[in-house]
């Protein structure tokens, strides 16, 4: 049953929408759904409101819902909604977690990482985090400054030189600290990117937006909602895109079996490398552009005239293809730097993507030349 209950409260999440837009029956129908994956108080006090009324318009407070008489299900906390200064409902599950934010006194505590934590980790631990506590879902006193602490920390532990001062000096000053009701962030050790920015970039895929509005630690305005709603789709379709690939992994591996099977009978009579274990030691160059390779010592023997000019043609068709797909990885590489100097503003990261040596996207360029002289 409690592995259902991230399952229900989407459709809780959704019936909510739906009875804010009218649609009565879609809302019943979600709701109902959600009883039957995690029952709670919410799901049953609206399927009544909607049942007996039509509306929701009976449902005002906490206090009109159906009590419990499980002592048990009465401590629930997390399933019990409160109702914040702005009229929105939140979860105490919610309200603990803004709380444990404010409670931390460093980066790693806010995202919940170890200190020798992998840049994969960081991005795994913000991207739960800031879809937790994303002001268009925690409505909870607070959550918009967590949600400005999280960020901040993942900002300042992703950019490896902000990350290595912190560790020598930033301990204890980071913008867990919580004083006159919001996130204080030690001057040092503040991100260089908003927020709301930083989320847009990492769940949207683009540049921070130029006339985008700075944030402000008294409060904070969010001029992209949308934003929260594209990453929260992006999370369903990826868990059905994962149930569907379990469900193809059979035929996957039957696929992969068959390729390797015929690769390993017809394996070609050369190699663009020393292969000693497959006998290619000899070395030879093609004849026309003088591309290394390797053979076995029965070779000259098999191949010559018309055979063996094929084989020097695929020869040079390879070391084509793979200094095409080194190039690709080269460009990729520096545009890498590129990009994350510009969002962090590190003038060394863009020195280094800008002596960053090319050395396939040279070698096809002599051959793009060669090429077009011939």
């Amino acid at each position: 049953m409690e592995g259902n209950r991230d399952e229900a409260e989407k459709c809780l999440r959704i019936a909510r929408k739906a009875v804010r837009d009218g649609e009565q029956d879609k809302a019943l129908k979600f709701l109902n759904k959600a009883e039957k994956l995690y029952p709670s108080a919410e799901a049953k006090a609206l399927i009544d409101a909607i049942t007996k009324n039509g509306s929701v318009a009976g449902h005002r407070a906490e206090s009109e819902k159906p009590k419990s008489m499980d002592p048990v299900e009465n401590r629930a906390a997390p399933e019990k909604e409160q109702k914040a200064e702005v009229g929105k409902a939140y979860t105490s599950e919610q309200l603990e977690g803004v709380q444990r934010i404010k409670k931390c006194n460093n980066c790693y505590e806010i995202l919940g990482t170890s200190k020798d934590a992998s840049d994969e980790d960081l991005k795994k631990a913000y991207r739960k985090l800031a879809l937790k506590f994303h002001p268009d879902k925690n409505h909870a006193p607070g959550a918009t400054e967590a949600f400005k602490a999280i960020g901040n920390a993942y900002a300042v532990l992703s950019n490896p030189m902000k990350r290595k001062d912190y560790d020598l000096y930033g301990e204890g000053q980071s913008p867990g600290n919580y004083q006159h009701g919001g996130f204080e962030f030690h001057r040092n050790f503040e991100s260089d990117i908003t927020p709301e920015d930083l989320f847009n970039m990492f769940f949207g895929g683009g540049f921070p937006a130029g006339n985008a509005q700075p944030y402000s630690n008294g409060s904070a305005r969010f001029t992209s909602q949308h934003s929260y709603h594209r990453a929260e789709r992006d999370d369903e379709r990826t868990e059905g895109g994962f149930s569907m690939f379990l469900q193809l992994l059979p035929i996957i591996v039957l696929i992969l079996v068959s390729v390797l099977s015929q690769l390993m009978v017809s394996s070609p009579p050369y190699s663009l490398y020393y292969r000693a274990a497959v006998g290619h030691t000899i070395k030879r160059q093609s004849s026309i552009l003088n591309v290394v390779y390797f053979v076995n010592k029965d070779f000259e023997k098999e191949y010559t005239g018309a055979l063996l000019q094929k084989v020097e043609k695929s020869v040079e068709e390879d070391y084509i293809i793979n200094l095409r797909n080194n190039c690709w990885k080269e460009r990729q590489e520096r545009n890498d730097y590129l990009y994350a100097a510009k969002v962090y503003r590190d003038e060394p990261l863009r020195k280094k993507a800008e002596l960053l040596k090319m050395e396939s996207c040279e070698k096809l360029a002599k051959l793009n030349d060669l090429y077009r002289g011939g």
